[in-house]
């Protein structure tokens, strides 16, 4: 079975250089190890610190220790105390310099993760110096979830993190990754706890073991960081290619109020959509444009903090009047809603709020309320949707790591084959303009086309029958070519690329 080259030889470096580093044989002997239980954020990490390591600190492990056992591997740091800081805002520093978005996020995690101490309940010392990046010097490590500390902060700590992932344009729900373990027992004369330690656990085996218990919850990390949940999934009913997924089916509004009907006849499920109460046509069957910039059915305002309800609808754009709320409620059998009419997938909700800021766009402009004719109003849609679009790639990255996880293996499970990972570039069979291929021609051959559908589909096809990929890997594959589909050249690469974890 093969895999991505560079993330099997980075894993298996990884590894070796860890087992160089006599850390956990000769330097100490401790009772409750527990510094590998987040192993691939520590190896992401530690690849980062090494890019640049000016402090030559042997190792990102060390930073997870005690500050006996840390000071073996701490390199010209002093302050022991802050050397996990120290590792983080050097790798992020490092990180950032390589455009690599991954390694940030990692090293804020790694910031995040639960220091080792002497003892069950025992919280270890904050560092009390201020990191280089505002992104490090946001976020504190966890604290021991049986302390007074780590009962009364480590939400606070995770929605923190949730935060600085949000600004970096992350899922902010990987902050739950940075998570510790259950309390231990404080009269465990052991001091074992209820931890995990394996450093030749690829993924960490907080996860691997199902230990991962974070203090916070997705609805509150999502309220923390304004709604933006990176859940837009494909909605076969909405997204399948018709002229009202375009940003061009709301141009001709002919005052009968069904501008968006091919969007009605598909998501009608009696919730009173098609009953004239002007859900998604309020105000434009006039071409007036007014009732649609009331604030009343376009813009809730506080939708998104009552009824235990959060806005994801995070475009910005308002030429027409903003965007719609689309509101997500936990538990609800269509929990997404879009002015009363609900839906089971976000992506459906987020178009549907698209087209109507499209449709009082349109008529805003017809009107006059609005200069500079209707073509801005296309424009805007389409940002509104690529808004709506991107989303997938966190969405797409947290289940690759999950499925990761469930195969034990340093990626998905391709098979037979190797990297499937598509790449957008000019030169391409001779193109001279930018196309889609495959980068592994061997087990991928295929030409380039300027529609990476054409590619990821005939990707997908190959996984499937060729490379005997697992079942997980195929849904994911055609679920992220869905997503790329909807996108347009690089991001759409990306997207593809992000969700398969290549």
């Amino acid at each position: 079975m093969k895999y991505n080259a560079t993330l099997l030889a980075l894993a298996v470096a990884t590894v070796t250089s860890a087992r160089e580093l006599p850390y956990q044989s000769s330097f100490y002997k401790r009772e409750v190890p527990q510094e590998h239980s987040h192993e691939a954020i520590l190896r992401a990490t530690n690849t980062a610190l090494k890019l640049n390591n000016p402090l030559n600190i042997q190792d990102a492990v060390f930073a997870l220790l005690g500050n006996a056992a840390a000071s073996a591997g701490a390199g010209q740091v002093t302050n022991l105390d802050c050397l996990q800081q120290i590792v983080a805002d050097q790798a992020f520093t490092n990180a950032k310099a390589a455009g690599d978005l991954d390694g940030q996020v990692n090293a804020v995690l790694f910031r995040a993760i639960e220091r080792n101490t002497g003892k069950i309940g025992l919280a270890s010392v904050i560092c009390n110096e201020t990191a280089t990046n505002p992104e490090i010097a946001a976020v504190t490590q966890h604290q021991d979830p049986a302390s007074e500390e780590g009962k009364a902060g480590n939400k606070d700590i995770e929605l923190a993190v949730a935060k600085v992932l949000k600004g970096l344009g992350a899922d902010p729900l990987l902050a739950l990754e940075s998570a510790t373990f259950p309390p231990g027992d404080l009269n465990d004369a052991t001091a074992k706890g209820n931890t995990c330690d394996d450093e030749n656990d690829a993924k960490g085996c907080i996860f691997t073991l199902n230990l991962l218990t974070p203090a916070a919850t997705e609805e509150e990390i999502l309220a923390a960081v304004g709604g933006d949940d990176g859940t837009t999934e494909d909605d076969t009913c909405e997204d399948d290619g018709t002229t009202d997924d375009t940003g061009n089916d709301d141009i001709v509004d002919d005052g009968n109020g069904d501008d968006t009907s091919e969007d009605d006849t598909c998501e009608d499920d009696g919730t009173g959509e098609d009953d004239g109460t002007g859900d998604d046509n309020t105000g434009g069957d006039n071409n007036t444009g007014g009732d649609n910039n009331t604030g009343g059915d376009n813009n809730t305002g506080g939708d998104n903090n009552t009824g235990g309800t959060v806005n994801v609808q995070s475009f910005t754009g308002s030429l027409g009047g903003a965007a719609p709320a689309v509101l997500f409620t936990a538990g609800a059998d269509r929990p997404f809603s879009v002015n009363g009419n609900t839906f089971l997938q976000s992506s459906a909700a987020l178009s549907r709020s698209c087209d109507i800021q499209n449709n009082a766009c349109f008529n805003a402009a017809n009107s006059g309320q609005i200069t500079g004719g209707t073509a801005q109003c296309a424009q805007q849609t389409n940002e509104c949707k690529s808004a709506a679009a991107t989303t997938v790639i966190n969405k797409f990255r947290r289940e690759a790591r999950k499925l990761g996880r469930r195969h034990g293996t340093p990626g998905l499970d391709f098979g037979s084959c190797g990297t499937p990972q598509i790449q957008f570039t000019a030169g391409l069979d001779g193109r001279k303009e930018e196309s889609f291929q495959a980068v592994n021609r061997q087990d991928f051959n295929h030409g380039s086309a300027l529609n990476i559908k054409v590619v990821s589909d005939f990707v997908c096809q190959r996984l499937q029958d060729a490379c005997k990929a697992s079942a997980d890997t195929v849904a994911t594959c055609k679920q992220a070519s869905a997503a790329a589909g909807a996108a347009k050249g690089q991001q759409a690469a990306f997207l593809f690329n992000a969700a398969l974890g290549v």
